[in-house]
């Protein structure tokens, strides 16, 4: 009994120790108390521009209804948030289904700058995606971009002309925007936009010409085009020969850049520093010098000579192809094709080529070269 007694209380006092060694200080004390403090900082995931966004499938229809909310700072907090979300095509389809763009159309319309250049920038964002292209036919969101196309805020019409050229890369958005009249309208702010922007005119009017020049060849476009190409800035020089291969499609265009005289700038271009302007130019005299006009203005403008230097220069693709095209074009001629004889030997050195596109230009322009009547 005794000895069971023993064991028991050094049992006690070997637990007590643990808890002691275990638990230094006492309960309820602290050497120091802890104080509850607001931080001055904004929590660290925490944006203050933008709407916050719920939970799932209510993300896009909570957007939608602060988009029609009629407390500026709500509009303007669930644009910025729009904008993100739109990078994701899924979300710029489920937008269009629940009616974003009806609500978007509504605020182009907005009395305040900064809504007006979030909601352009959202439909430019959409554009870039397929469905966001097909949603803006459906809607018609041309119409109502384009009454902003002079719209004192530069970052609207920026973003609305990126709207436009990314819709004018599907045939269907190009023919729309035709379709809506508004080729007279680009021409026009062609003249007067900054550079930045003219450039993204040009590659909109490139796409659209190629569906349809009429409207563009009865707004004067070509004078307009042969200024651009005298521009300093070698992208807006390139962007307006790119324009000009589109409008010289049709019989009527090819006569309107004979008349205008665009042919000797053309050829002037074809030693431009840029490989681009350099490119587009021998593709524009390509187009241009279909007619016997066009290829006697090339002809007396010395074009012949320029061109065989760029193929002598092993030259890119684009502008190898486009340069023996154009040299096909002007041997048709008796006098280019007496100039051409003593150069064939650079087209046969073409059909080795590794571009069959380039192989069958040569072969081309030799037989054309050596046909003798």
């Amino acid at each position: 009994m005794g000895q069971a007694l023993w064991l028991a209380d050094t049992r006690r006092l070997h637990a007590l120790s643990f808890y002691r060694g275990s638990f230094s200080k006492p309960f309820g004390r602290c050497e120091k108390m802890a104080h509850a403090r607001i931080s001055m900082y904004m929590p660290p995931d925490i944006d203050p521009t933008k709407a916050a966004i719920a939970y799932g499938c209510r993300a896009l229809s909570k957007l939608n209804e602060e988009l029609q909310s009629r407390d500026l700072l709500t509009r303007q907090k669930a644009l910025v948030a729009l904008c993100d979300l739109m990078h994701d095509p899924e979300y710029v389809y489920e937008a269009i289904n629940i009616g974003c763009l009806e609500s978007l159309k509504t605020l182009l319309q907005d009395d305040d700058n900064l809504v007006r250049i979030k909601t352009t920038e959202v439909l430019y964002i959409m554009a870039t995606h397929y469905v966001g292209r097909v949603g803006f036919l459906k809607h018609d969101i041309i119409q109502a971009l384009s009454l902003l196309l002079s719209d004192h805020q530069t970052l609207c019409r920026e973003n609305l002309h990126q709207a436009y050229k990314h819709l004018a890369q599907l045939p269907k958005g190009a023919q729309g925007i035709v379709q809506s009249g508004l080729i007279p309208s680009l021409v026009r702010k062609l003249q007067k936009e900054e550079d930045h922007i003219q450039e993204i005119i040009l590659d909109t009017l490139a796409l659209c010409l190629q569906e349809d020049a009429t409207e563009a060849l009865e707004s004067q476009a070509v004078p307009c085009l042969k200024e651009k190409l005298l521009s300093q800035n070698s992208e807006i020089r390139s962007k307006a020969a790119r324009a000009l291969i589109a409008i010289s499609i049709p019989l009527d265009g090819k006569n309107q850049v004979w008349k205008n005289k665009v042919i000797p700038i053309l050829v002037t271009l074809l030693s431009d520093t840029d490989e681009e302007v350099k490119a587009n130019a021998a593709g524009a005299l390509m187009h241009a010098t279909v007619t016997t006009e066009g290829k006697y203005a090339a002809l007396d403008a010395n074009a012949i000579e320029p061109l065989l230097e760029l193929l002598s220069t092993n030259p890119k693709t684009k502008l190898c192809l486009n340069a023996t095209k154009a040299l096909t074009m002007l041997a048709e001629a008796p006098e280019g094709r007496k100039l051409l004889l003593s150069h064939v030997p650079i087209f046969r050195y073409l059909l080795a080529h590794k571009n069959e596109a380039i192989q069958r230009a040569a072969e081309v322009a030799i037989k054309v070269i050596e046909w003798k009547p």
